[in-house]
């Protein structure tokens, strides 16, 4: 059978069956072969090529296509054109992510060795009482080595009777003053409402005025630092019972929180802040709490002589304080109570927020006592702050300009 006869590109010469015998002039066509052997051979090569390889190839391509391949396993280990570390990461404009507060955000403030400002704005005016914050004082409570200070505020007899209860701007600007004069010597400041007095006999046409201020005061305060803490009511006591109080103390944190999310807040018992009567305190869910409790006892030591303790008081002169074993074995029990009921309330922190002796005791047994109070504090790991700075129980002498040294020492050893 006869052979297909093709041209010097592999094209199909139809109609002829003789042997392909391409002359001299075909050299010219492509001037690729050499000779006409070599165009022979060209032509039978492109004529391969096209109708066998390259439909070869295409198949592939099409089926590589259509059908996914799976990858064979190499132990060849392949190194990263790029090191995957952060600092080869390209910059990118993306803003942080804006913060809300919350009751974790902000970390708890470390109160330590404190003194009450007693006598001065919680006296139905600044001054009735015999005594003015003075400026200098906070030097003075600094270099002795005192870390913050308690601030008892009356601000119920600067506040409206009716809502909204408006507190005068200008004791919000008394008090603003001597806030920054602590904050100006980096000592924390405890603003505690004293003496709301009404509150004590009426709570319950009192609540809504005691709320008004507290959200008054709260919002005043909010863009101020951590280290300005709120305490709710000093000492509840006689119609504001144990009850009633948790109940209102819930509401008033409640209106705190509104603009203070995470703003440490002081809370005590009933009945004077006893110490024995934490266990009947409702303590809420809120990690910015501190518990307060207040001791004097024995009552009749710390109070003898006192004024406003009644007649009684006078008889209770020239009590001492000895430092019996017996004497120091019922402050310590009394403070480990304290302790272990603290313990079963997630180690809620403790603040020892008033204790003193009355000037009227000998200085000795005043010295013994505050010493050893002190310690028991300190040995539960309790904040404290002495009652108080300059009056009465204080250990500042404010006529003769010089600190009464046996009860500083007893609390600053």
């Amino acid at each position: 059978m006869g052979r297909r006869n093709l041209d010097v590109h592999g094209k199909l010469l139809l109609g002829s069956w003789k042997p392909y015998t391409p002359d001299k002039k075909d050299r010219g066509g492509l001037g690729l072969f050499d000779s006409k052997a070599d165009r022979y051979n060209g032509a039978r090569l492109s004529f391969f090529m096209k109708h066998f390889l390259f439909p070869v190839l295409i198949f592939i391509l099409i089926v590589s296509g259509c059908v996914p391949l799976t990858p064979m396993p190499s132990t060849m280990t392949t190194v990263p054109s790029v090191p995957p570390t952060e600092t080869l990461m390209p910059p990118t404009n993306t803003p942080e992510p804006t913060l809300t507060p919350t009751s974790t955000s902000a970390p708890p403030i470390a109160l330590r060795r404190g003194v009450n400002l007693g006598n001065m704005l919680e006296a139905p005016q600044e001054g009735e009482w015999g005594l003015f914050v003075q400026e200098e004082y906070f030097d003075l409570i600094r270099e002795a080595g005192f870390d913050f200070v308690r601030l008892p505020v009356r601000w119920n007899t600067h506040a409206g009777q009716e809502w909204p209860y408006t507190v005068e701007p200008g004791f919000f600007a008394r008090v603003d003053e001597v806030v920054d004069w602590a904050l100006g010597r980096d000592l924390a400041v405890i603003v505690d409402f004293h003496h709301y007095e009404e509150m004590m006999w009426e709570p319950w046409s009192n609540k809504d005025r005691f709320l008004g201020i507290w959200r008054q005061v709260a919002e005043h305060y909010q863009e101020y630092p951590s280290n300005v803490l709120f305490e709710l009511l000093n000492e509840p006591n006689d119609q504001l019972n144990a009850s009633l109080w948790n109940q209102y103390l819930e509401e008033a944190l409640a209106v705190v929180r509104e603009s203070n999310p995470t703003r440490d807040v002081v809370i005590g018992p009933a009945s004077w802040n006893a110490y024995d009567w934490v266990s009947t305190l409702d303590v809420p869910n809120d990690e910015h709490l501190i518990v307060t409790f207040h001791y004097y006892l024995p009552f009749e030591f710390t109070h003898q002589g006192a004024e406003w303790a009644g007649e009684e008081a006078q008889k209770w002169l020239g009590r001492t304080w000895e430092a019996s074993d017996s004497a120091k074995a019922e402050i310590t029990s009394h403070f480990n109570l304290v302790a272990e009921w603290a313990k079963r309330h997630k180690n809620v922190r403790i603040l020892l927020g008033e204790f003193g002796a009355y000037s009227r005791a000998d200085m000795d047994s005043r010295v013994r006592w505050t010493a050893f109070a002190r310690s028991e504090a300190e040995r539960h790991g309790f904040a404290w702050a002495y009652w108080e700075f300059a009056s009465g129980f204080g250990i500042y002498d404010p006529e003769a300009g010089v600190w009464r040294e046996g009860l500083l020492k007893a609390l600053i050893p």
